[in-house]
């Protein structure tokens, strides 16, 4: 199970804020890396995601064995990373705010077998959201029962060249 995500982007406290209204949780300062804050769903899973100041890398034995913040200069626009995050919000709401803050906004479908929204904060990093009805189709698809049947299913399908 996945508790919290870290990214980075360009303005931690506006996105955490904007997150926290799509979870219906909370934006707090995130006191480790001066600059960054946290979104809190206030879920039964303590859901988190932590925002970190553009161009923040996350070094190993910094700290007495323990990982430690570096800031590069320069970084590329987008990122293979996202995450799938099941919200409390229903699509008209996040289309809403996706408009707002002139974020793109992309219903779709993943093959068929399950629908997402894509959120593409700052127009450069893209959160698949789940409203509630489309976190059950992912939650049923991903269902360990059905797992062979879609692992079958997978591999049975040329992968796309692009």
């Amino acid at each position: 199970m996945l508790h919290h995500i870290s990214v980075a982007v360009n303005n931690p406290q506006h996105v955490a804020n904007v997150l926290a209204e799509i979870l219906q949780g909370s934006a707090i300062p995130f006191p480790p890396h001066p600059g960054s804050y946290m979104t809190l769903a206030a879920d039964k899973f303590g859901t988190g995601i932590e925002l970190y100041p553009i161009g923040t890398q996350l070094i190993p034995d910094v700290l007495e064995g323990q990982a430690g913040f570096q800031i590069q200069a320069q970084t590329a626009n987008y990122t293979p990373f996202h995450a799938a995050i099941s919200v409390p919000t229903n699509l008209e709401e996040i289309e809403r705010i996706g408009e707002r803050e002139g974020w793109r906004v992309y219903p779709c479908s993943r093959d068929g077998f399950f629908d997402v929204v894509e959120f593409w904060v700052e127009n450069r990093l893209m959160l698949e959201l789940l409203t509630p009805t489309m976190a059950a189709k992912y939650m049923e698809c991903l269902n360990p029962e059905h797992l062979p049947a879609l692992i079958e299913q997978f591999t049975m399908v040329p992968a796309r060249v692009e």
